[in-house]
């Protein structure tokens, strides 16, 4: 039977958002939901009637328009052509398993019933999610203030039987997808148009799909670095608890714990023929790991914040009988978060790297480049290069997006956040991370063949061997292209439980 997840009331957190889209669990309204949204419409429908106030983006244009007043016949109108204005999205394609976030967090938001939007719209956001039928989306557009509206706009058009949708790995015209399904497109009715379009979305469905790789990312740089560690025959005392409990920065003191979990039983680590000191590449391994670690912490607690809000505009209350227009639209929390996460993540590519630079230097009784016969062989020096321009990449993109504001719709929107471009540049920072672990990973394999017949750790020894099945140990030069790409798949491919990961 179908598992499905109820949308209600309750926190969404990202161990929930996890299991949903592992599981490819459907959505449905909760009674509460229900009842929440149809209040809502309701109380809408009721305040507008005969009603000449002018009300924001209900009854008035939208931006520097919103002194314009809209008669009561143009309402359905005014929402349609907002959402057909909005939408100019460029560039790439937003993932799709990204556009399939922004549907579940619009509906999230929705569902709280301060929007005044229909229940038949809701439900067939929830059609297209649990159909798989996923709006086609761009990368640029947003200004991450006002909401983000030309990728809302992209997603909302669908519902009127405009845009494009991938279906079953193709793209087809929404309106044929809509005859296929006997749906009809849906008439907006007064707000609904703002409430698709005015909130953080495309940036929350960023983060969100950036954090959950980032806490797995996280856990398995603790990994990697590990194998190096045993690797280079590094000296375990800078791991001891002792050392950073005078100085207990959770991620640190955690960094270390899990160091020293993950290499108990290591014969290499209980050698005692070690340099009395290790580059600060390993040795600082709990304080730069540990950075991350809490920067993660503090990014997760603000998108789960984010996810569990309403952040259209404006926001109907209908127990107090009133519509205030506000700016809970706005990125701000998000466009911080996301430059300091793309930072985070960007620093533990830069140190992976710097691991795997020690590694093929021929130092610590290990050939130069990791390989027989090095000048015949050229072994691993160039994946170290790879991994380099890689990081360098990483040190471009982190530079903040956060810091800049473009004056946009003639001064009435004079600051924005500019936190869509902080989302899709942390994706890239957090993928191009993949990629420099795994050069790590292989690099470190490599290496620490040549300590046998010493043995690491049971648990890096049991991890190691998947990853050699992929990345067989490299006797002689051949495409070292094809061992990278073996050792992402690896861990792209690598199912770890939540447990560890959401610590």
């Amino acid at each position: 039977m179908q598992e499905i997840h109820y949308i209600s009331s309750e926190i969404l957190d990202l161990a929930t958002i996890s299991e949903i889209t592992r599981s490819q669990k459907k959505l449905e309204l909760s009674e509460e939901a229900i009842l929440n949204i149809k209040k809502s419409h309701a109380y809408l429908s009721n305040k507008i009637k005969d009603n000449d106030t002018p009300i924001y983006g209900i009854n008035t244009g939208f931006g520097s328009l919103c002194n314009v007043k809209i008669s009561s016949e143009n309402l359905s109108k005014l929402q349609e052509n907002l959402v057909m204005s909005h939408a100019c999205g460029t560039g790439d394609y937003v993932p799709k398993p990204i556009v399939k976030l922004m549907l579940l967090l619009k509906i999230q938001s929705l569902g709280y019933g301060y929007s005044g939007v229909q229940l038949e719209t809701v439900e067939r956001l929830i059609d297209f999610y649990n159909h798989d039928i996923l709006p086609v989306v761009y990368t640029q557009g947003s200004l991450g203030a006002s909401g983000d509206l030309a990728p809302l706009a992209h997603l909302s058009l669908p519902l009127i039987g405009k845009g494009l949708v991938h279906v079953d790995g193709a793209i087809e015209a929404s309106e044929a997808i809509l005859k296929k399904h006997n749906w009809e497109p849906i008439t907006l009715k007064a707000k609904e148009g703002l409430a698709l379009l005015n909130g953080t979305q495309f940036m929350s469905a960023y983060g969100v799909h950036c954090l959950l790789k980032c806490h797995k990312l996280s856990y398995l740089a603790d990994v990697i670095s590990s194998v190096s560690i045993d690797a280079f025959n590094c000296n375990m005392s800078p791991y001891n608890a002792l050392v950073h409990l005078v100085r207990p920065h959770r991620g640190q003191v955690k960094t270390a714990e899990r160091i020293l979990e993950l290499l108990e039983g290591s014969e290499i680590g209980a050698d005692e023929n070690k340099m009395v000191q290790d580059p600060y590449s390993f040795r600082c391994i709990p304080q730069v790991h540990g950075a991350t670690k809490d920067t993660i912490l503090f990014t997760t607690k603000t998108f789960k914040t984010e996810i569990n809000s309403v952040t259209d505009n404006p926001n109907i209350f209908v127990k107090e009988d009133q519509i205030i227009s506000g700016g809970n639209f706005h990125g701000q929390p998000l466009a911080l978060a996301l430059d300091f996460l793309g930072i985070a993540m960007a620093e533990l590519g830069n140190i992976s790297e710097r691991r795997t630079y020690q590694l093929v230097s021929g130092l610590r009784g290990l050939p130069d480049f990791l390989v027989n016969n090095p000048g015949l062989n050229s072994g691993f020096m160039i994946p170290q290069y790879t991994a380099a321009s890689i990081v360098s990449q990483n040190k471009q993109l982190a530079t903040p997006a956060s810091v800049d504001s473009i004056v946009s719709s003639n001064g009435q929107e004079d600051h924005v956040s500019m936190g869509a471009n902080a989302a899709t540049k942390c994706l890239r920072i957090v993928d191009n991370l993949e990629t420099i672990l795994a050069i790590e990973l292989m690099n470190a394999s490599q290496a620490l063949a040549f300590r046998a017949p010493k043995k690491s750790s049971p648990f890096i020894e049991a991890f190691l061997i998947g990853l050699r099945e992929a990345v067989p140990f490299v006797k002689d030069d051949r495409l070292l292209a094809d061992d990278i790409q073996g050792s992402l798949a690896y861990i792209q491919n690598m199912e770890i439980d939540s447990e560890l990961i959401f610590q």
